[in-house]
C-alpha cells in the first residue's frame, strides 16, 4: 500500500518536481554585506536562473515597521512579479486584483532580509480590528506575511486561514489561492547558512540516515495535551518507516549529558532557550538534520547562537528548523506531526512547513532550503544505494516497509531475529524501546542487552544502559539497575554521560540509617 502511495505521489508530482528551481526566487538585501553572495551561492547550488535573484533595498534590522515592510519588501516584490510575469493579474469590476496564474511557488529569503514586523501603533488603512486575542493582533513574521502578497488584502489584524493546511499534493497543484511558500536561508553566522545549503543537497543524494529524538512533556491539561499528541504521532510515523526513535515523555527535557548520537530528526517542547544535550561541547546533528522545538519565542532573533531555539539548532548542525517570532498560540504553530509526515513522504521542506501551518500572516518562520527533500530517495523505486556507513539504518528502513502489515508482536519478533542475525544494534535498540512502551519488560531487556552488545560506540552503549535501567525500574527490579550502573561506571568513569549513571546510582543505592541518639544518663 505504501509503495502504491509513493508511485501515486510520483505520478502526480513528477513534472512539477523536475522544475522546482524554475518555480523559485531568491530574495536578498542589497544593504547587507554577504547577502547577495549567499543568494548567488544558493542559486548556483540549486540551478536557479540569475534573473530569479531579487535584490531589495530594505532595512538591516531584524524587526521593522509595517510601513517599512510595505514600501521596501511587499510592494517591490508585487511589482517585480508583474513585470517579470511571475503572475498574471485580473482586475475585477469593483477594482480588486486577483491572481489568475502563478509561475513562482517558492521564495528563499536570504540572511539580511528583516525577520519580523512589529505591531502597528496607529490605525492601518483598510484594516478591521476584530475581537479576541488573535483578531486584535497585527504583528507578524515577514515570511508568513509574504506568503499572502498575492491576496492583495489591506487586512493586517488577525490571521489568514491557510488553504494548503493538511494538503497532500505538490504546491503547483494548489489552485484555490495564490499561496507562496517562504522559508529563509538564515542563521547567526554566514558560514552556517552555506553549510545548511550544502548539507541539504548532500543529504538528498545519500539519504538522511539517523535516529529521531522526540521530547514530549506529558502535558494533560490546559490545551497543551495537543502538543504531546503531535509527539506521539511522530513516534508512530517514524516506526512505520523504520526510523529508530528515542522518545522521552517525562515533564523534563532530555538531560544535559544524554547521549544523543546520530540525531537526524529532533522534535521537542517546551523550554524557553536551547538546553539539554545541545549545549554539550561538540554536539552535532547528522548533516541534513531537521530539528524543531516548540516555544512561543523560539525564533525571536536569529542573530544569537544561544538565544531561543531556531538560531541555536542550525548553529549546532541542523539543516532546517521552524520557529515563532512572537507569541503564536499552540494550535497556530507548525503542527510538527504533519511536518514530519510530509517530509517522510518526500515533499519539500517548504511544502511540508506550509501543509503543517493552520494559518498565514502570523508568527511562524522556517529556516532552511525551501526545496530540500530529505526523504525523496525513499519514495523512488530505483533509490540509490546508501553509503556503507548507512547500511544498518537502511536495513531497518527496508525491513519496516516490507513487514508493515505484520501484527506488532510478530513484527517485533521477526525484527529482533533479523537484527540479531546481522548484529544491527539500531534495530535491536528500537525494538527494545517499543517493547518497553508496551510494558513487555522481559522482551525489552533482552533486546536492549543485545543492542548494547552489538554497538561499538560508547554513547550508543551508555544510552542502552540508561534505557535498560529505566526498564528495570519500571518492572520493579531496581537492584538490577543499580548493579548494571555500577558495572558500567567501572568501565566508563570519564564519559560525559557518567553523571546520569551516577544519579541513578545515588537514587537507588540503599541509604544508611542515621546513628541512634545517645541515651541520657
Amino acid at each position: 500500500m505504501r509503495l502504491l502511495l509513493f508511485v501515486f505521489l510520483l505520478g502526480i508530482g513528477a513534472a512539477a518536481a523536475e522544475n522546482l528551481p524554475a518555480q523559485t526566487i531568491v530574495v536578498f538585501n542589497t544593504a547587507v554585506p554577504d547577502s547577495e553572495a549567499l543568494a548567488r551561492f544558493y542559486a548556483e547550488k540549486r540551478g536557479i536562473a540569475a534573473d530569479h535573484l531579487v535584490g531589495l533595498d530594505c532595512p538591516s534590522e531584524e524587526e521593522i515597521s509595517r510601513e517599512q515592510y510595505d514600501t521596501t519588501i511587499a510592494e517591490p516584490l508585487r511589482k517585480m512579479f508583474e513585470e517579470r510575469q511571475w503572475w498574471h493579474i485580473h482586475e475585477t469590476p469593483d477594482g480588486e486584483k486577483r491572481v489568475q496564474t502563478l509561475a513562482i511557488h517558492f521564495i528563499a529569503l536570504v540572511r539580511g532580509v528583516p525577520l519580523k514586523i512589529r505591531p502597528a501603533a496607529t490605525p492601518y488603512p483598510g484594516d478591521t480590528l476584530g475581537g479576541g486575542p488573535i483578531q486584535s493582533r497585527n504583528e507578524a513574521s515577514v515570511d508568513s506575511e509574504l506568503s499572502t502578497i498575492g491576496f492583495f488584502t489591506r487586512q493586517i489584524s488577525g490571521a489568514v486561514t491557510n488553504p494548503y493546511f493538511q494538503g497532500f499534493r505538490p504546491i503547483a497543484e494548489l489552485t484555490a489561492a495564490p499561496v507562496l511558500l517562504v522559508t529563509r536561508l538564515d542563521a547567526p553566522e554566514t558560514a552556517t547558512v552555506r553549510r545548511m545549503i550544502t548539507d541539504a543537497i548532500e543529504a538528498e543524494k545519500n539519504g538522511l540516515w539517523g535516529r529521531a529524538f522526540v521530547d514530549g512533556t506529558h502535558e494533560t491539561s490546559g490545551g497543551k495535551e495537543v502538543g504531546d499528541a503531535w509527539m506521539r504521532a511522530i513516534v508512530d510515523q517514524c516506526h512505520k518507516d523504520g526510523v529508530p526513535v528515542v522518545f522521552d515523555d517525562s515533564p523534563a527535557i532530555f538531560p544535559d549529558a544524554f547521549p544523543m548520537s546520530d540525531c537526524a530528526l529532533y522534535y521537542g517542547w517546551y523550554a524557553g532557550n536551547v538546553a539539554g544535550p545541545f549545549n554539550q561541547p561538540g554536539f552535532k546533528f547528522v548533516p541534513g538534520a531537521i530539528a524543531a522545538h516548540i516555544h512561543s519565542y523560539s525564533a525571536a532573533t536569529l542573530r544569537d547562537a544561544n538565544s531561543g531555539w531556531a538560531g541555536p539548532l542550525v548553529s549546532r548542525g541542523a539543516a532546517a528548523t521552524v520557529g515563532n517570532v512572537y507569541e503564536p498560540y499552540l494550535e497556530l504553530t507548525a503542527h510538527l506531526d504533519i511536518l514530519n509526515d510530509r517530509l517522510l513522504h518526500g515533499f519539500t521542506f517548504a511544502e511540508s512547513v506550509s501543509m503543517s501551518s493552520r494559518v498565514l500572516s502570523w508568527m511562524g518562520v522556517a529556516l532552511g532550503d525551501p526545496l530540500y527533500r530529505p526523504y525523496l530517495n525513499w519514495t523512488q523505486i530505483d533509490s540509490k544505494t546508501p553509503p556503507k556507513s548507512a547500511a544498518g539504518w537502511r536495513a531497518y528502513h527496508d525491513f519496516a516497509i516490507k513487514n508493515s502489515k505484520l501484527e506488532p508482536s510478530d513484527y517485533r519478533t521477526q525484527a529482533r531475529v533479523a537484527a540479531a542475525r546481522t548484529r544491527n544494534g539500531i534495530m535491536l535498540e528500537d525494538i527494545g524501546l517499543m517493547e518497553m512502551r508496551d510494558a513487555k519488560f522481559s522482551n525489552a531487556i533482552a533486546a536492549l542487552e543485545q543492542a548494547r552488545g552489538a554497538y561499538s560506540k560508547r554513547d550508543d552503549i551508555i544510552r542502552c544502559v540508561l534505557e535498560e535501567c529505566d526498564v528495570f525500574r519500571k518492572s520493579g527490579k531496581p537492584s538490577r539497575a543499580l548493579d548494571l550502573v555500577r558495572r558500567v561506571l567501572r568501565i566508563v568513569p570519564e564519559s560525559p554521560a557518567a553523571q546520569l549513571l551516577h544519579k541513578i546510582e545515588s537514587d537507588l543505592a540503599p541509604k544508611s540509617s542515621p546513628p541512634a541518639a545517645a541515651s541520657p544518663y
